[in-house]
């Protein structure tokens, strides 16, 4: 038996690093389940979240992203409104991306502190230059929303 490459191999983009256009020909369909919500508010220019009702529960703050059952306690969680500004907590810019990576580079993607959240919120940085502390403030793709979590993203205030 003989194993033949029957598919095109990458296109070399650079050669130091090396840096290659890898071709990919198939789809993904995933459901939001019980997250729905959280992209149905994207679409709407807010920020949901989810805090456990029960007072016993340890964490009462938001969680961001959200989560349908509290990790704590298990109970169903209840949505609520986020805050839409923040401050970068740390940061790092991809370069080289990997297969399927829908944004340009360079891309500077962070990790926001919110006030009242208990977690903190990946996304990228849609313009500026990232700094840790630097003021931030979220922005919705609401024309041609993608549908997914890079229908969020932040700008400097």
């Amino acid at each position: 038996m003989s194993v033949e490459l029957v598919a095109p191999g990458c296109e070399a983009l650079g050669l130091s690093p090396l840096v290659v256009k890898n071709l990919k020909n198939y789809f993904h369909i995933h459901t939001y389940g019980g997250l729905t919500r959280f992209f149905e508010g994207l679409r709407a220019s807010k920020l949901l979240g989810t805090r456990c009702p029960n007072h016993a529960c340890p964490e009462g703050r938001i969680w961001l992203p959200p989560r349908v059952y509290c990790p704590d306690c298990l109970q169903p969680m209840e949505w609520v409104e986020a805050p839409q500004t923040g401050e970068i907590y740390t940061h790092t810019t991809i370069e080289y991306p990997g297969s399927n990576f829908k944004l340009s580079t360079p891309c500077p993607l962070i990790s926001v502190s919110i006030d009242g959240v208990c977690t903190k919120m990946m996304s990228y940085l849609k313009e500026g230059r990232p700094e840790i502390g630097l003021k931030v403030r979220a922005w919705f793709r609401t024309e041609d929303p993608t549908h997914t979590i890079l229908d969020l993203a932040w700008v400097p205030v």
